[in-house]
C-alpha cells in the first residue's frame, strides 16, 4: 500500500508524485470539507527509519504549503490557476427527442457508432476516479438523459459513491413527469429543465416538434415533488423569444422557479451570429424597467449564474453570461463527451479520449495522469466572444455528449498504450493525411532547419496591398474614456494610429528574416465597436517589388494594439488583444482573401 503525497508547481503543467511505501499504516485520504473532522494521516506502527522518513516529507512538504491547504484537493483536479473542479458534467447520450435551432444543426448530425461511446461500466468506473479525486457534484446531460433506458440504474450507482454530494441532471423535460417519482426514488437531487419559450406555436418552431405541454407538466410535477428551486433554462435569441423575458419572470411570483436566461452562445451549426444575442445587460436593464426593485442575491464562488429577486416573489430569475461577462476564473467544471473525450473547457475544441485510454488497459493511476495533464493545459479563460464565434466546435448537441485532441503525455509511459490511446489524429472529424504535410515547407529554412533568408532577386516587381485587422476587447470602462478621449495619456486613437504606420515601416527590423520594403502607402484605421466595448484596427499596406507586404500590415495593426494597451492600462489590464489576422493580399503568387 503507498501513501500518496503531491508536490505541484504553477509553474509547471506537470503533476509530480511521490510514493513512500509504508509497512503497517493505515491509510486514510486528505479532505478539508467540513463533512471529514480530521485532515491528517494515520500511522500506526512502523519502523523507525519509514517514521523517520515520513515526517522529512512531511516537514518539506509544509513549508511549500500553508498548514491550511495541504492536500486541500486533488493535484489532479486543480490546475495551475488554482481552480479546484469538483463538478462532471457526464453526457449520457447523443441521441435527443428535440431539434433545438440552437444546439443542433438543421441538417441533424452524424451520430458516433454505438461501439465508440461510453459503455455503463465506463461511464461509471470514471465518474467513480473522479468522485475519489474530490468530484462532489456529477451532472448527467445529453443529448436527452432520459431517453436512455439505464438512466435509473446509473443514478442507483452514482448513488452509492461516497463522497458524491449531489446528483443533477438536464433535461428538456418530454419524459420528465412519467419518470420523476422514480428519479426521485433512486436519488435524483436537482433537475434543470430547458424551455425556451411560453407560447406553444414558438416553442415547437424552436424545437422543431411537438410537446409543450408534457414540458410544462414536468416543471409543475417536479414542483409536486417538493424540488426547490425547479432550475428553467432559457436561452434568448434577439427576434425570436426576447418578447418573452417579462413572462418567464412573473413566472417565478408564484412558483418556486430559478429561471434561467442564457446569452446566445456560438456551436457548430448554429448559425450563430452577434446580433441575435442578447446581453446580460440589455436583458436586466429591459426587466428593470418593469420591476426597478429586482434585487441582487448572493451567490457562490463558483455559481455560474448572476441572480436577482422580485420581492415578495416565490422563485428568482438568473443571467449565463458567458459571452457577455465570462465567469471562468472560478470555472470548477469539467465535462466527459458521450464518446468518451474529456473537455476541460466548454468552448475549447481540445479533448482527450478517456475511452480510448480505458480500452488500451492503463491502470486507473495511468487514466488519473491523463486526467491531471489535461486539466493543466486548461486556459486562464476562454477567448471571448470575437474568437469564439469563429472556433470550430462541437454542435452543441454533441458538447455535452471528434475533435481536436493536444495532450502532452506523462514520460513515464513505457508500454506506449498511453501515447497510443490519445494519438492526435482526429482534429474535429476530419483526417489529417500526412502526404499534405509532406507538401509544406517552409521558407525560411534549409535543408538542415537552419534559418535563411529568402532570395527573392530574381523574381518580378509588381503591385502588391495586403489588409490585416486586430481586436482590442477595453472592457466598458476603458472603451468609454477612449470614445470620449478623456484618458490621462491623450488621444488613444490617435497615438495608435501613428504608431501603426510607423510600425509597419520598421518591419524587417523587428521581425528576423523580413525584407526590407520601401512603402508606397500605410494606413491604420480604429473603429470603436460600442456594443463589445471594443477597437477594431484594420491596417492596409502597399509596395511595388518583389515580395509581399503581409507582415508589414500585421506588423502595423499589432503594435497598434499593443500602443492601445499601454494607453489604457492605467485603467485595467483586463484587456484582451485578439484576433490578429491578415485579412487579404493580393500581387503575388498566390492571392488570399479570408472568408468572413
Amino acid at each position: 500500500m503507498y501513501c500518496r503525497l503531491f508536490d505541484r508547481q504553477t509553474s509547471s503543467t506537470h503533476i509530480r508524485k511521490l510514493f513512500v511505501q509504508c509497512v503497517n499504516w493505515n491509510i486514510k485520504r486528505l479532505y478539508t470539507g467540513a463533512t471529514h473532522k480530521e485532515n491528517a494521516v494515520e500511522l500506526g506502527d512502523s519502523t523507525s527509519s519509514a517514521t523517520s522518513f515520513a515526517t522529512s516529507v512531511k516537514a518539506r512538504t509544509k513549508q511549500r504549503l500553508s498548514d491550511d491547504s495541504i492536500l486541500p484537493f486533488s493535484a489532479f483536479l486543480t490546475d495551475n490557476f488554482g481552480r479546484k473542479h469538483s463538478y462532471l458534467r457526464i453526457s449520457l447520450t447523443e441521441k435527443c427527442n428535440l431539434r433545438c435551432q440552437y444546439c443542433m444543426p438543421e441538417e441533424g448530425v452524424k451520430l458516433t457508432p454505438r461501439s465508440q461511446l461510453l459503455s455503463t461500466s465506463e461511464i461509471l468506473t470514471l465518474a467513480r476516479l473522479f468522485v475519489q479525486e474530490g468530484v462532489e457534484k456529477i451532472r448527467l446531460t445529453g443529448g436527452e438523459p432520459l431517453i436512455r433506458p439505464d438512466i435509473l440504474d446509473i443514478i442507483a450507482e452514482l448513488r452509492k459513491l461516497e463522497g458524491l454530494k449531489t446528483i443533477a441532471v438536464t433535461t428538456n423535460g418530454m419524459n420528465l413527469a412519467r419518470l420523476l417519482p422514480k428519479l426521485k426514488d433512486t436519488g435524483l437531487d436537482l433537475i434543470n429543465i430547458s424551455l425556451d419559450s411560453l407560447v406553444p406555436a414558438k416553442f415547437e418552431f424552436i424545437v422543431r416538434r411537438k410537446g409543450f405541454h408534457k414540458v410544462i407538466e414536468g416543471i409543475d410535477k417536479a414542483i409536486e415533488m417538493g424540488y426547490n428551486p425547479v432550475k428553467v433554462n432559457c436561452v434568448v435569441m434577439r427576434g425570436l423569444n426576447e418578447d418573452e423575458l417579462l413572462d418567464f419572470v412573473s413566472l417565478t411570483e408564484k412558483k418556486p422557479l430559478d429561471v434561467r436566461f442564457i446569452e446566445y452562445m456560438p456551436f457548430d451549426g448554429n448559425k450563430w451570429n452577434f446580433k441575435k444575442m442578447v446581453s446580460y445587460q440589455e436583458m436586466l436593464d429591459h426587466i428593470k424597467q418593469q420591476w426597478p426593485n429586482l434585487e441582487r442575491l448572493e451567490t457562490g464562488h463558483t455559481e455560474t449564474a448572476k441572480t436577482f429577486k422580485v420581492p415578495g416573489f416565490k422563485g428568482q430569475v438568473g443571467f449565463i453570461t458567458s459571452m457577455s461577462d465570462h465567469f471562468c476564473g472560478s470555472c470548477n467544471r469539467l465535462r466527459i463527451t458521450a464518446d468518451g473525450n474529456l473537455k476541460v473547457c466548454l468552448f475549447g475544441n481540445s479533448e482527450v479520449s478517456l475511452r480510448d485510454v480505458l480500452r488500451s488497459g492503463a491502470s486507473e493511476e495511468e487514466v488519473l495522469q491523463i486526467v491531471g495533464a489535461a486539466v493543466g493545459r486548461k486556459k486562464k479563460q476562454h477567448a471571448g466572444m470575437f474568437n469564439i464565434s469563429q472556433m470550430k466546435n462541437r454542435p452543441m448537441i454533441l458538447i455535452d455528449t471528434t475533435s481536436e485532441r493536444h495532450l502532452s503525455l506523462p514520460n513515464k509511459d513505457p508500454s506506449g498504450k498511453l501515447r497510443k490511446a490519445v494519438s492526435d489524429k482526429k482534429q474535429l472529424g476530419t483526417t489529417v493525411h500526412n502526404t499534405e504535410l509532406d507538401k509544406a515547407q517552409l521558407t525560411h529554412t534549409d535543408a538542415q532547419g537552419r534559418a535563411t533568408m529568402v532570395d527573392v532577386g530574381g523574381k518580378v516587381p509588381t503591385r502588391r496591398t495586403a489588409t490585416a485587422s486586430a481586436t482590442v476587447i477595453l472592457g466598458p470602462t476603458a472603451f468609454r474614456l477612449i470614445r470620449d478621449n478623456q484618458l490621462a495619456k491623450g488621444d488613444a486613437l490617435a497615438v495608435a494610429q501613428l504608431s501603426g504606420i510607423m510600425a509597419s515601416k520598421q518591419t524587417s527590423a523587428l521581425i528576423p528574416l523580413c525584407h526590407p520594403l520601401p512603402l508606397d502607402h500605410a494606413s491604420v484605421t480604429l473603429d470603436l465597436d460600442e456594443q463589445q466595448n471594443a477597437a477594431v484596427i484594420t491596417a492596409t499596406c502597399r509596395t511595388t517589388g518583389r515580395t509581399g507586404v503581409e507582415m508589414e500590415a500585421l506588423t502595423a495593426v499589432s503594435v497598434a494594439a499593443l500602443t492601445i494597451y499601454d494607453m489604457c492600462k492605467a485603467v485595467s489590464h483586463d484587456i484582451i488583444i485578439t484576433d490578429v489576422k491578415l485579412v487579404s493580399k493580393t500581387g503575388g503568387k498566390r492571392d488570399f482573401h479570408r472568408h468572413q
